[in-house]
């Protein structure tokens, strides 16, 4: 009886052992998904290339006394005389067989105002103003015209013109006046060393003129020959048609006429 019990779970035991090895072969995990491919994007667009700004077209001078007050202005021109140089700027009359300019407080080195002598062509690029009457380039910039021709101009005698609506139309040019009559004599200030102010009369109308010490210098001939006239001489002047309300010659040259 033992025996047969013994048996009995022993086989019990074999089968036991025989379902434990029948478990199930666990589920194949299917493949991921292969995620598409991201869609090409388009090549960015490419950026023009920016346009290189063109010289500014030169004008002539009927042209720039056309153009608006304020916009830009490029023109070609020969240096007749200029101002002291300071601090980087030089003011300049120039004047072309068309017309004058008057460049105020040009940029300029030290080295290149010792170049401006009469004659030089320059080209100037600026902006046109107005003060007080007259017309004039500022905030301008310039360059030597390589190889340019040269041109000082002759005085054209304004005498004739003083008083007529049509001497402006010279404004800035190089000018000459005969037999007026000084009425007064002052200088800046109320002393020799700056700037003369000088009344000549002509046909019962007066007439402002100018000693620019910028311009000429305390020991130039004209500085001393101002200083030595007195009222009622009669002279003929030379110089540069600048315009503050209304003419008022820069004197470069002074003379007494000759007694008739």
């Amino acid at each position: 009886m033992k025996k047969l019990i013994a048996t009995v779970l022993a086989l019990s035991m074999v089968l036991a052992f025989a379902g434990c090895g029948e478990t199930e072969a666990p589920e194949t995990t299917a493949a991921p998904e292969t995620t598409a491919a991201p869609e090409t994007t388009e090549a960015p667009e490419t950026t023009a290339p920016v346009e290189t700004t063109e010289a500014a077209a030169v004008m002539t001078h009927e042209e720039y006394m056309a153009a608006e007050l304020d916009s830009a202005v490029c023109v070609e021109t020969y240096v007749q005389a200029h101002q002291s140089w300071w601090d980087g700027k030089i003011t300049v009359y120039c004047q072309s067989p068309d017309g004058a300019y008057f460049l105020y407080e040009m940029a300029c080195s030290e080295e290149d105002a010792e170049k401006l002598v009469p004659g030089t062509k320059i080209r100037v690029n600026g902006y046109k103003a107005e003060w007080s009457g007259e017309i004039e380039i500022i905030d301008a910039t310039f360059e030597f015209v390589e190889d340019g021709d040269t041109y000082i101009a002759e005085a054209l005698d304004a005498t004739a013109l003083l008083g007529t609506d049509t001497l402006i139309d010279h404004q800035n040019e190089f000018v000459s006046f005969s037999g007026l009559t000084v009425e007064k004599i002052a200088y800046k200030n109320d002393e020799p060393g700056d700037d003369i102010y000088l009344t000549l009369g002509l046909d019962g109308s007066s007439y402002e003129f100018c000693v620019e010490v910028y311009l000429t210098g305390t020991d130039s001939e004209v500085y001393t020959t101002v200083g030595e006239l007195s009222e009622g001489d009669v002279v003929n002047v030379e110089g540069f048609l600048y315009w503050y309300e209304g003419p008022n010659p820069h004197i470069t040259a002074i003379s007494l006429a000759e007694a008739q």
